[in-house]
């Protein structure tokens, strides 16, 4: 039953890197942008200064959107030394979103502890703006759920799977899918069913919290 679980939690991982991680920039990088063109733009107030801000933040983006074009045409180191650079002199936001983009691509050519340790760090640094906070603790959560434990998983998101948290459901599907790896038949049912049972649960999430419920039902091992 282990193996079948582990088959299973490779499976859905590989939708949600599908549907989550390989889009997550998609996913989330609207509001991430959102919040860094708030940040960047927000306090301009002389012209003077906004014509220096709106360059500097102009230089920058240009820098980080070539970083993303390296990065998607698979030339991670040189991805990764463009998007350090912008880490220690970016303007605004992009040094806190070129560290996203950074772990995201410690992810993608297959090193998951480095990226986990750099989502970690800026889930915790208290002077990112919070909605980055949450995404990188997030992305953490997701790798650590092949590459951790339930307990690692837990420490990241648990405090997100509240139900007021507009990031609960992911949350939840994750300590899910974490205590279902690690054979913990009851609270993997009990994250499960707090998905279905949210009335504002997106479809797919809910759909594929039934059919883990209907695995653990079938398998007789939670009480």
């Amino acid at each position: 039953m282990v193996d079948n679980n582990d088959s299973f939690i490779r499976e859905v991982n590989e939708e949600l890197r599908s549907d989550q991680f390989r889009n997550a920039w998609k996913n989330y990088g609207r509001v991430i942008i959102a919040v860094a063109v708030l940040i960047v733009v927000g306090t301009a107030g002389y012209r003077g200064y906004e014509y220096w801000h709106e360059n500097r933040s102009s230089d920058a983006g240009d820098q980080f959107l070539a970083a993303l074009t390296l990065a998607n045409e698979g030339k991670a180191e040189e991805a990764k030394a463009a998007l350090a650079a912008l880490e220690a002199d970016g303007y605004g936001a992009y040094a806190v979103l070129a560290r996203m983009r950074s772990a995201t691509v410690e992810a993608e050519k297959g090193d998951p502890a480095a990226a986990i340790k750099a989502f970690s760090e800026i889930g915790k640094d208290t002077s990112v703006p919070a909605v980055i906070r949450d995404v990188a603790r997030m992305r953490a959560a997701w790798l650590l759920i092949d590459a951790g434990t339930y307990e690692q998983v837990s420490a990241e998101v648990e405090a997100m799977a509240t139900p007021r948290d507009a990031m609960r459901h992911s949350a939840r599907e994750a300590l899910g899918l974490a205590a279902y790896k690690a054979g913990d038949m009851a609270k993997a049912r009990e994250w499960f069913e707090q998905i279905v049972e949210d009335t504002e649960a997106p479809r797919n999430v809910a759909s594929r919290a039934q059919i883990l419920l209907d695995n653990i039902t079938a398998s007789g091992k939670a009480p």
